[in-house]
């Protein structure tokens, strides 16, 4: 019998798994906005000398940190609008370069008034350039002021932006960290910076979560249908990555997709959105009370 007869036949090659899972791996209330958004829009501060909450983000360059303050202030107006001046997610250096307070002025039992969650989008974390850690550290503690703008060479340490006696809504009660889907990694020096940022949030006792945008443009299965966000396995692995790399639990990451080209709401963008700030206000609202 000739050698060619004798060999086996090779087994066909296994099909590549799935992009998607079978079932998504956290649940979120799709097509289903009425309870978080009104728990959201509701939210109100009922502790001493506390208005409001105060919110930080921090992270990379062109993670997304103005767009998502747009963003929220969409969802909560239940208008498109643009407060936070945004640069594109290609950019190389930060848009942001003034400490500003973003308010969101809504109309209250008849009144017009603030949103009661602040929010400060500081300079993003650059290559041996970048907001420095002294000035977030000073930021956390209340001692910036408005109008601040931030010199990576000369961290802020007295005069008239100093805030020498922060009050309790000056201070800090949520930290978050605001990271791109499309980002293939994070760099060493900019990892051992945001490890720095959450070692001082943590003295605090500050709360921490994560933002994890561009899900859509990260995602070609996302792209197409946003309800597949945690059905998709490249987006689940990036975000377990994300967790390892900065610290930050599974249960303290929240994906979502800013608004950027629409000019409507949408209900699948409002969903992750609501979910996210919900949660951020939970934890902050928690940290109050101590």
């Amino acid at each position: 019998m000739g050698t060619n007869q004798s060999m086996e036949k090779q087994p066909a090659p296994a099909p590549a798994p799935s992009p998607l899972l079978d079932e998504p791996w956290r649940k979120v209330p799709w097509g289903n906005n009425k309870e978080n958004l009104q728990y959201v829009q509701n939210y109100k501060p009922e502790y001493e000398n506390i208005k409001h909450l105060r919110v930080l983000l921090y992270g990379p360059v062109g993670a997304g940190k103005s767009s998502f303050v747009n963003s929220v202030s969409n969802v909560i107006r239940r208008r498109i609008g643009i407060p936070a001046a945004a640069s594109a997610t290609t950019s190389d250096t930060s848009f942001t370069r003034k400490y500003e307070t973003h308010k969101f002025q809504i109309t209250r039992e008849g009144q017009t008034t603030y949103y009661p969650v602040f929010f400060n989008d500081i300079m993003g974390m650059e290559e041996n350039s970048g907001i420095s850690l002294t000035d977030i550290r000073l930021a956390m503690r209340g001692h910036v002021k408005e109008g601040y703008t931030f010199n990576p060479g000369t961290p802020l340490s007295d005069g008239n932006y100093y805030n020498r006696a922060p009050s309790k809504d000056d201070k800090l009660h949520v930290l978050v960290c605001v990271l791109s889907a499309n980002m293939p990694t994070i760099t060493p020096s900019i990892l051992h910076m945001m490890s720095r940022v959450r070692e001082t949030a943590s003295d605090l006792g500050i709360p921490q979560v994560a933002m994890i945008t561009n899900i859509d443009t990260a995602c070609p299965e996302t792209e197409k249908d946003l309800k597949n966000v945690y059905k998709s396995r490249h987006l689940q692995k990036k975000m377990k990555k994300f967790s390892s790399d900065i610290g930050i639990p599974m249960n303290c990451i929240y994906p979502v997709k800013n608004y950027s080209h629409e000019i409507d709401l949408n209900d699948d963008v409002d969903t992750l959105i609501l979910s996210a700030l919900r949660n951020m206000i939970n934890f902050g609202d928690d940290f109050v009370k101590k």
